[in-house]
Formats: C-alpha cells, structure tokens, sequence
C-alpha cells in the first residue's frame, strides 16, 4: 500500500532533529503532495502536517521557484510539476536493473492481463520501483514509491526467503501488522509459509493488504546470487485464484529468470 496521508491535525510532525529540518520539511510536503494526488489547498497542505500556513507557504514558494510545484492561478491550489517525475526518469535510465526489467514487465503484463510490479528491499518493507497497470474492476491502490510490510505482501515473503536475514529482524522486532482480516500475524505460520515460498520459488498474498486483491510475487537476482528485486503480479484475487494459476505461476518465473539473466545470474547446473 502507499503510505497513507497523514491525518488532518494541529499537532506538528515529528522531525529528526539530527537532520536539517528545513530540507525533512520540503521532502514531506513533496511527499504529501504525491500521496494526495490531486491540487490541494495551502490550508489543507499545513493542516496535515501540523504546520502553520505562513511556513508551508515559504516551502512552497522555493519548490515553485525550482520548478517543482506548480500553483492554479484560479484556484490557488499546489500540484506537483512533472519536474520529479523527469527526475525519477534519468534516475531509472541508469539503472541497469530497471532498464533490463521494463521491457519484461510489459511483455509478462500483456501475457497475463495483470498489472506488473517490481520492488526491492528496504529496511522497513518493500519498495515499489516500477509498475505496469492493467485495468481490472478491482482498482490497484499501490504505485511506485509505496511500501508494503514484509509480512503481509507476496514480495515480503519472497524477501523474507530469499533474502539476506536482514527483513526477518524487522518481522520479529514488532507486532505484525493487521491489513484485513487474512493478514498473517503469527510469527509461526508466517515462518512455515516463508520456508513453502523457499521450496516452491514464489509467494501468494491474497487479501493480505487489501480486500479482494491478490499478488504472486517471484525473487530476481544478481551476477553475485543476491536476490535484489521482486517480480510481481497483482490483480483481483478471483482472476489471480487461490492458489493461482500454474500457468500464471510459469510465466511470472520465467520473466524473473530472464531478467535475473540480464544482470549476469547463472542457475545453478
């Protein structure tokens, strides 16, 4: 899921204060702004941050100087400028893991019919990096920059089991997390289901995140055998099925080995 606006309230948002705040302050706005999606109010903007007006509005008078905010002469409202989205674009241009997996996610889309999703490890979950959409009555939330918790996301799962140990300290530091009501929050299980994915070489979270969405997720590595991605495919969980279909299933390994190929993978013989 894509990390949810912050509640309209008066208090401020906390800041580390071992960091410049005046830059946390103008990355959270930008944050905010992407997670609402749409021209937002300067008032609307404050209250969600817990900041007065006055001082939201000096951050984005700058982010508009710069070209990243654009202002509604009509409306006065803020939007985002694609200034970031151009960004974001030469960033994934010199990334080889990005450049080798697009034209495979738009090949395995046009296969199956699902939206397509590749994601890497973080310390806190898995982020989306890229993302192929396909329409399905059942809309699919999540886009790029989202991050879903490793126990409750087919991508968790194969990171969990795939990884290096590092997400498993996360998992057992806290409380699991209950999406809905098929959210697995017991350590044992989740440790039974994760060593299945290690046997089988994918994972499956039907309405683990959100009701009536399922995702099928497979690992990608690299020239060193180090799984650096998730391949995935999400739609509606009576099109995906439960558990999914095996040609589904073929044809989510088969892209992620090529584009583990890609980057010098080698299975072993």
């Amino acid at each position: 899921m894509p990390r949810k606006p912050r509640p309209e309230t008066t208090e401020p948002v906390a800041l580390d204060k071992s960091a410049n705040q005046s830059t946390q302050l103008a990355f959270l706005l930008i944050e905010e702004m992407a997670d609402i999606g749409a021209p937002v109010a300067l008032s609307d903007l404050a209250r969600r941050l817990g900041i007065q007006k006055v001082r939201a509005f000096r951050y984005l008078r700058t982010l508009s100087a710069m070209g990243y905010v654009l202002q509604d002469p009509d409306t006065e409202r803020y939007q985002l400028s694609f200034k970031l989205y151009h960004l974001a674009q030469a960033l994934a241009d010199r990334n080889d893991l990005l450049r080798d997996a697009r034209p495979m996610m738009l090949a395995l889309r046009d296969q199956t019919g699902f939206t397509v999703t590749l994601s890497q490890v973080e310390p806190e979950g898995m982020r989306i990096l890229d993302m192929v959409r396909n329409v399905h009555p059942v809309e699919i939330v999540t886009r790029p920059g989202g991050l879903l918790d490793f126990h409750a996301s087919a991508q968790g799962k194969v990171a969990l089991a795939f990884g290096d140990g590092a997400a498993w300290n996360v998992v057992r530091s806290r409380p699991l997390r209950r999406w809905t009501d098929h959210t697995n929050t017991d350590i044992a299980a989740l440790e039974a289901e994760v060593e299945q994915v290690r046997r089988q070489g994918w994972a499956e979270a039907p309405e683990q995140t959100l009701n009536g969405v399922s995702a099928l997720s497979a690992p990608v590595f690299d020239v060193h055998k180090q799984m650096v991605a998730t391949l995935t495919l999400a739609g509606p969980l009576h099109s995906l099925g439960q558990p999914p279909e095996d040609k589904l299933v073929t044809a989510l390994l088969t892209a992620a080995r090529r584009i583990s190929g890609n980057l010098g993978f080698l299975e072993d013989t």
